[in-house]
């Protein structure tokens, strides 16, 4: 019987798009995030973002990989990791598409039927259209909650309605 070694990391809070800091030995070594099933790791102190793995091997194969850089002497770990950005001072309307999508005319249709969409289910997008299966900053519009859900949670799946469900606490009415 083989076993598992304990992990080395552990995960901080995540942010508003779900990207979790990695700690090692309670310093910064970078961040993880999943984006169209693969995941990213972004080192501490860089900004370019590497493909890892491929998203059904999970968040901790992607925080193992900013170990190794660190064994390797590649990562400088920090004290503290970066404050994320949160719902905090946004005003005016969202963009349609999240800085990582590109401006298709397929991504610009499909972002327009998402928040129609949003709309109709009395949501309000925070932040432009990730794609079906990345985390969207939301607005409850019926009790005021913020939080990521995923379109393709909200929208309903194999021509079933969306479900009833909408987040711990809601005051949607019965």
């Amino acid at each position: 019987m083989t076993t598992t070694p304990p992990q080395r990391h552990t995960f901080g809070t995540a942010d508003t798009e779900c990207r979790y800091p990695v700690l090692l030995n309670g310093h910064y070594i970078g961040m993880v995030f999943r984006w169209h099933r693969a995941w990213i790791a972004i080192p501490a102190g860089l900004e370019n973002e590497i493909r890892v793995s491929a998203g059904s091997i999970g968040k901790d194969a992607a925080a193992r990989y900013l170990c190794d850089e660190f064994d390797a002497g590649r990562i400088t770990p920090h004290q503290k990791y970066p404050e994320f950005s949160s719902s905090a001072g946004i005003s005016g309307p969202a963009p349609l598409l999240h800085p990582r999508m590109r401006a298709t005319a397929r991504n610009k249709d499909v972002a327009s039927a998402a928040l129609q969409g949003l709309s109709d289910y009395r949501w309000t997008a925070l932040g432009g259209y990730p794609g079906a299966d990345n985390p969207w900053l939301l607005n409850c519009d019926l009790c005021g909650w913020v939080g990521p859900k995923y379109w393709s949670h909200l929208r309903g799946r194999n021509e079933n309605p969306p479900s009833m469900f909408r987040h711990p606490g809601c005051a949607r009415p019965q």
